[in-house]
Formats: structure tokens, sequence, C-alpha cells
């Protein structure tokens, strides 16, 4: 999860009657490598934009193309030797509608696609020189309803929406029992509780963490539940302070004892995720949104959960992996039928890779550790952390590929 940002793809919901929160229009952003290709201002159905991070002396942030057609747009993203932008974001009316964060000099260029109407946007640099960038999309997008592989997209796209409400109100379910034995005071159990409610925040964290609590701003973690419920030690606010699950975390594994703020703790991320399930029913997707958000899930798994940040306490974090990819899977599972159609070569690449990504996952499996898989402990990591990023990578690769394929459909 970012530092007061949040990454996934759905139009601005505005809530009326439930009056607490603004959905925010945010894109799960692929990672991929670029070719020459990708540099191009247009091919095809889909514009290209690469927007390119130095630092000569100042901290600059260049974007190639400030104007293009409606329709799909890929950003593509390469940090050349800025240290003080980490991030890259497409603003529309405050809104975040595409992201990419975790920008270190020198890795390699990653990307991410989003379908834009007619309007002006702004490129946001933070930390460069000049942060904004006026971008202008020109036009309408064409329909594509009529295509029967858009159509199948499109039904894939509302059994998706289905099965990330499920998700999320089993979430809520976990936390409860959390809470419960928290408040009793049974450290044991909690520990278990906590374990066996991660999953769910992460099966579909890409999907429902662009929402805001009504009056205040984007970039204000104090009203950003993905950073109420998921903050991360690394990316503590220390205007907002502690907050969510690995708040509990810390107490339960790092103290190893439950006090009155951990009680407070628990009781206000069940507060939370109760809210986050009154929202979540509220968005719509489009195919590209759950192929960006399978995309964002996998860079979850690489840039946070195999490097044991985001469970520092517990340890945890092949329980988290496991999940993301599950989510990733889930995502892919509901595009496979209109993807087929679309490029049947690309769908088994894929689903050969999830295939190879679960049976080694498989053999991390423990049902004598807290969440059925082994302890993600430093002789652990050391020895395999090589082995699962690579797999990782494999499946990324070809997954990359997905939003662009789908929101040309």
């Amino acid at each position: 999860m970012p530092f007061g940002r949040t990454a996934s793809t759905r139009p601005l919901t505005t809530l009326g009657a439930l009056g607490v929160v603004t959905a925010l229009a945010l894109t799960g952003c692929a990672n991929s490598s670029t070719s020459a290709s990708d540099d191009a201002s247009s091919s095809g159905k889909v514009s290209r934009v690469s927007v390119t991070l130095t630092n000569d002396g100042s901290d600059k942030c260049a974007v190639s193309e400030t104007k293009v057609p409606a329709g799909p747009v890929t950003f593509t993203v390469k940090n050349e030797s800025s240290t003080a932008i980490t991030e890259v974001e497409l603003l529309q009316d405050q809104r975040i509608l595409g992201e990419k964060e975790n920008l270190a000099p020198g890795l390699d260029a990653v990307r991410f696609t989003a379908t834009l109407t007619g309007g002006k946007y702004q490129v946001y640099c933070p930390g460069a020189d000049q942060e904004l960038t006026d971008f202008t999309v020109t036009g309408k997008v064409t329909s594509t309803a009529n295509s029967s592989a858009a159509t199948l997209l499109d039904e894939g796209t509302k059994g998706y929406a289905e099965y990330v409400d499920g998700q999320v109100t089993d979430m809520v379910a976990a936390v409860k029992q959390l809470q419960a034995d928290v408040d009793e005071g049974d450290l044991d159990a909690a520990k278990t509780d906590y374990a066996n409610a991660r999953p769910f925040y992460e099966h579909v964290e890409s999907d429902v963490d662009g929402f805001v609590k009504k009056g205040y701003k984007a970039t204000d973690n104090a009203g950003n539940l993905d950073y109420l419920i998921d903050m991360r030690a690394s990316n503590l606010d220390d205007a907002v302070g502690w907050s969510g699950f690995h708040a509990v975390e810390k107490d339960l594994f790092q103290a190893g004892a439950i006090t009155d703020t951990t009680k407070k703790t628990a009781a206000e991320l069940t507060t939370n995720v109760q809210l986050l399930a009154k929202l979540v029913p509220t968005l719509d997707y489009k195919p590209e949104d759950l192929a960006n958000g399978a995309a964002g899930l996998l860079e979850e798994v690489q840039s946070n959960k195999i490097t044991g940040e985001e469970e520092a306490y517990s340890h945890i974090d092949l329980v988290d992996l496991a999940a993301n990819v599950e989510g990733a899977r889930q995502a892919f599972a509901y595009l496979k039928p209109g993807l087929t159609k679309l490029d049947p070569t690309l769908t088994k690449q894929i689903a050969k890779q999830f295939d190879a990504t679960n049976a080694l996952m498989d053999d991390y499996r423990n049902a004598d550790d807290l969440g059925g898989f082994d302890t993600w402990d430093a002789a652990t990591k050391a020895s395999d952390a090589n082995t699962i990023s690579q797999q990782v990578q494999a499946l990324q690769d070809p997954l990359s590929r997905l939003a662009e394929k789908v929101a040309t459909a």
C-alpha cells in the first residue's frame, strides 16, 4: 500500500445516501519492461505516453505527449536518475485516475493503462521542479458494446464485482472475531484471528483501496481508508499515527500484549472495514480495471511481501503473498472467456504461469503455522526470496499485457 496514495480503477462514484466517503477513480498499474515502440505517441487504438524522471542538477518529470485522442492510453514511466520523485499520478478534478509508485532510479520502466474520455487532466510528479503537467484528451470513447469479446468481458466484470463484495463481507466477519478475542485479552486466539483475516484484504486490495472519507483530501491519510486499514511501519504518517491491521499486529506479535490501545485500534479497524463493506457494492468495473488490479497485486508481492516489509512483526508474508496471487488469478479468471476470444495464446500463457506460481506456493503450505504457510523468517527469505520473485516476474510479464488487450476489445 503506498504512502498516502492508492491504486485501482473505477469511475468516480458519488455516494449519495451514504454521505460519508468519496470514491476515487484510480488505475492499478501493470508492471512491464518496455521497448522502443512503447514511446510512440500512438499505435493502433492505444495512445502511448512516456513519462521520464531525471536529475541533472534538478529533478524533472518529462511527459512525451500532452494531447491524445480519447480511448485507452498507456503511460510508460521510467525513473532514470531522480531520487526526489518516487511516484507519478494522472489526475482529474483532484481524482487519481492512474498511478505508479516506488519508482527507484534505474529500475525497469513500468506502465499503466486507463481508458480516458475528452477533458483536461494533469500528470502529477510530486518532488519534481514542476510537479504538474497539463494533459488534454480530445473526443469521446468509441463504443465496442457489440463485440462478442467485449460482451464476455463485461459479464466477467459483473461476476468479479460479486467476488469482491464477498471478500469484503468475509473480511468484516473475520475482523469482528479478531476484535472479540482482543477484547477478551486472548493473545493466542487474536494472533490466529489476525492471520485468518489478512487474506481477505490482500485478495482485493487493488480494487477497494480508492476511498477517502468525505471532507478529506486524497493525500490526507487521516481520511484515507486504505491507510486506516492497512498502513505499515514503513509508511507510518506521524501526523496520523498507527492504525489498522498492522497496528494490531505490532501489539500482538512484537509487544506480545493486549492493551487498552490495542482494543481501541481493533475497534477502529472493525468500524473502517464495515464502512468499506458499505461502499464496495457501489463500484462499477471495466475490464481493464481487473487487468490493472491483477498486475497491481503482483507488484505488491514484489515490493512488500517478498521483502518482509508487509508483515514486519508476525512474519506471515507468505500468507499475504499467496492471497495476492489468488486475487490476481480471480481477476484473470473472470476475464478469461473474453480474453480467450481476443488472444488465446496470451490466455494460455498467463494460465500456465498462474499454475506454476500456485504450484510453487504449495511448497510453503504448513498447517502448523499461522495462516497455513511457513513463517517468512530471515533464513527462509534468504534462501527462497529470489526463486519466488523470479516466478512472480514470469507471471507478471504476460499479465502486464492484459490491460491494453481488454481495453481495446
